[in-house]
């Protein structure tokens, strides 16, 4: 089992919690009510800040649910937090785009997180020729 110390910088919103056997994804919401006009940008404080174990990043995403509910979509598909963004002051946001007027309140759940170690130390070798077999090139599967 590993620990992540947590600093809340909200006290409006539920605290974090690991619920075993249900999702590997843990529930982030927003810690502050955000008025949003279609095609704005918006960093929404998410009211936590973390320290995570040493060799792990966490990788953060829209719920499923985010854009039907909300109509904001995260503005780099996916974040990384790396394990150095653990001060008291990098509390994490979500990155959003509004593609509709929209209004999210204190404690909506808006976003989702999970640890993942970080990638080993990688050597690329140079080679003239790779042994596996074509697959017919970018977007070649077809459509069905």
């Amino acid at each position: 089992m590993e620990t992540i110390r947590i600093r809340y910088v909200s006290d409006q919103i539920e605290k974090l919690t690991y619920i075993e056997n249900k999702s590997d994804w843990i529930d982030l919401r927003a810690a502050e009510d955000v008025v949003m006009k279609q095609g704005e940008f918006r960093l929404i404080s998410l009211g936590v800040a973390m320290e995570l174990p040493a060799g792990y990043e966490a990788h953060m995403v829209p719920r499923s649910s985010t854009f039907k509910n909300f109509g904001i979509i995260q503005a780099n598909s996916m974040g990384i937090i790396d394990g150095s963004y653990c001060g008291d002051n990098d509390i994490w946001r979500f990155p959003a785009i509004a593609m509709r007027d929209t209004q999210i309140h204190v404690g909506d759940r808006i976003c989702q997180f999970r640890i993942m170690k970080n990638q080993p130390t990688l050597v690329f070798e140079e080679v003239e020729h790779l042994e596996g077999a074509d697959r017919g090139g970018f977007g070649s599967t077809g459509t069905r």
